[in-house]
């Protein structure tokens, strides 16, 4: 506030060029990620529509299974398809399925099963940031794609770390 005010009074003029030019950009910047979401969330219905979705979440329910413990198989298949679409990049799609799974878990007084989706969401393994990736080509990024593998280095390690530590301090059924 401090630096927006004493700008205000070196460069009366500059001050609302600036104002209008950040908030265009920050419009522009909305649109553009409105966009990606859309396309995403839509790309996650046809995967739900066509079973792509389940069959991705079967394919982890074992290690859901095991990784929750938890044996409320629809708790679990909603855990993993919310960790199914994390996984993929998917921004926003996998929030309602998590919303579910974790009153599911709660309700079953299952907490740890909660706190380590909670965990997994937070931490968040990408093989796909598409949002971050969508952020740096609004921004211009010549490559926007180079976090690829820094991205996923980085969710890999934080995911396997945060699981670790709700493994060893999580309650207990």
């Amino acid at each position: 506030m401090l630096s927006a005010a004493l700008f205000l009074f070196s460069d009366p003029d500059g001050f609302l060029s600036s104002l209008l030019a950040g908030g265009e950009k920050a419009a522009a910047l909305s649109l553009s990620l409105l966009a990606v979401y859309c396309v995403w969330l839509g790309f996650f219905k046809v995967m739900e529509k066509s079973g792509l979705a389940g069959k991705l979440a079967n394919g982890v329910y074992p290690l859901a299974k095991r990784l929750f413990r938890s044996n409320d198989k629809e708790a679990v298949y909603l855990a993993g398809c919310n960790l199914s679409a994390n996984f993929l990049g998917l921004p926003g799609a996998p929030t309602p399925l998590g919303k579910k799974a974790v009153e599911k878990f709660c309700a079953a007084s299952n907490h740890y099963a909660a706190d380590m989706l909670f965990v997994l969401n937070a931490t968040s393994l990408q093989l796909l940031p598409t949002t971050v990736i969508a952020l740096r080509t609004a921004a211009g990024s010549a490559l926007a794609a180079d976090i690829f593998l820094p991205t996923l280095i980085a969710t890999l390690f934080s995911t396997l770390l945060g699981g670790l530590l709700v493994a060893l301090t999580g309650r207990r059924k």
